[in-house]
């Protein structure tokens, strides 16, 4: 069987479906002839992980571990948290995260500016640089007695592409640095208060891993357009997707009799995506209609800002929410299926428009409307209107989300669907690993003499 090393920092994997996707390649890649072979840190910095995933894992799967040290401390003591305060603000249930995006927050103190200053400016790319020596050295060894036929990183934190690339040049062992966000374009990389020196230094490394990568792969179209206008190294695409084993048997839904219409948001919502107008939307619909009064609830799912909370409270719907907190992934899918309509809304950011949440696949697999809130010509939009699986709205655009609502409310006392989802196949994880396998399988092709 081939061997491929897969350098990833999340592992064992948290909840988010775009971090799950090596764990679900690492799945189907033993169908595909491909061992694969976890390098990843035996102490990472991780609030919420999802030990349910590590059932997923084939025993063919070989996992390394190393010690990773991370500057986290510093930052606790700036700003005045400790690890277990803030793993408790993430698991506990039916309460709001405070705190879910910090680097973009609007509520910076002092000691979140110096830290958010330091964390830029000293460590490039990213707090984990300091792992990138020592994973070369231990990794160097291991491959002269362990070969691999391929090296795979996937970001961020790009430092995984920086250990990546140093073993590639040393060993020439084909690479394919998989990016699961962009470096450079990232919605916060603005908000990191990077001098210029700094900067430079980050585009120069963006710009080392695109060329010597053997191949780039990217999850959004317009982000592997992004990168192949900055490189000539390939990029290809392969998107996040849905596990069909996740969704099936699909026993989940409303019974028959039950008036409720739930409308659902599962994983990350951070204040900075806060579809205010949305609120004030359902709000409305609830004054003018009883039945809908009644049968509306709110369930989020996830790690949820206290930003968010609180206008959802403001609206007057506060009697509707039922804060989840963090779920695991197995009960997200079902709040998914369980869903009359599921709400999706992207950051306000402009980089944002080339974005595909990972969850967005997971929303169009349980075949139930999707509610988009952000650029309506951007990347989720694109694919929602390919799979017929739901509409994106502008954040302003109270008319047309009412217009939808109204329909999905409609069809839901007629007993009709809304939507009837076309060629969402493709992003099956099981077919998507099949792409991944012959990529590496091209790759290898290559070298042949």
């Amino acid at each position: 069987m081939k061997r491929v090393l897969i350098i990833s920092y999340y592992w064992p994997p948290t909840g988010g479906s775009g971090v799950q996707r090596w764990v679900k390649f690492a799945k189907y890649l033993p169908e595909e002839g491909w061992q694969p072979v976890i390098y990843t840190p035996e102490n990472p910095e991780m609030i919420t992980v999802d030990h349910s995933l590590e059932e997923e894992i084939p025993a063919e799967t070989e996992i390394l571990k190393t010690r990773i040290f991370e500057p986290y401390e510093l930052y606790r003591t700036l700003t005045g948290t400790s690890a277990r305060k803030s793993a408790e603000t993430v698991t506990a249930g039916n309460g709001a995260q405070k705190e879910v995006n910090p680097i973009n927050s609007q509520n910076k103190g002092f000691g979140k500016r110096v830290s958010m200053w330091i964390r830029g400016n000293f460590f490039i790319p990213d707090p984990r640089c300091m792992w990138i020596r020592p994973s070369v050295k231990y990794l160097k060894k291991y491959l002269e007695e362990h070969p691999v036929d391929i090296i795979v990183s996937t970001g961020p934190p790009h430092s995984m592409h920086l250990i990546a690339r140093k073993l590639h040049l040393a060993t020439k062992i084909p690479w394919i640095a998989d990016f699961r966000d962009p470096w450079t374009k990232m919605f916060y990389f603005k908000h990191l208060r990077l001098t210029q020196f700094s900067q430079w230094r980050h585009r120069r490394l963006e710009k080392k891993v695109l060329d010597d990568a053997s191949v780039v792969v990217a999850v959004s179209p317009l982000v592997r357009q992004e990168f192949q206008e900055m490189t000539t190294t390939p990029v290809e695409l392969i998107t996040n997707g849905y596990d069909e084993c996740d969704f099936a048997p699909a026993t989940c839904g409303n019974k028959a009799g039950d008036l409720s219409f739930t409308v659902t948001h599962t994983g990350l919502f951070a204040n900075d995506g806060n579809p205010e107008i949305l609120w004030q939307v359902l709000a409305d619909k609830c004054t003018a209609d009883a039945a809908f009064d009644s049968a509306l609830h709110i369930r989020l799912a996830g790690k949820t800002d206290s930003e968010i909370i609180a206008s959802i409270s403001a609206a007057g719907l506060a009697g509707k929410l039922c804060d989840l907190g963090y779920c695991t992934h197995k009960n997200a899918v079902t709040e998914q299926q369980n869903a009359d309509l599921l709400i999706l809304p992207l950051r306000k950011e402009p980089e944002y428009k080339a974005t595909l949440p990972g969850k967005l696949f997971e929303y169009i697999a349980a075949r139930k409307p999707v509610l988009g809130i952000g650029q309506t010509d951007g990347a989720m939009a694109q694919i929602l209107a390919s799979t017929s699986s739901g509409v994106v709205f502008n954040w302003d655009d109270a008319v047309s989300i009412r217009r939808y609502i109204d329909l999905c409310w409609s069809n839901r006392l007629a007993g009709i669907p809304t939507i009837n989802p076309q060629n969402i196949e493709q992003f099956s994880r099981r077919g998507l690993t099949r792409r991944m396998a012959q990529l590496m399988d091209s790759l290898m092709d290559s070298r042949t003499p």
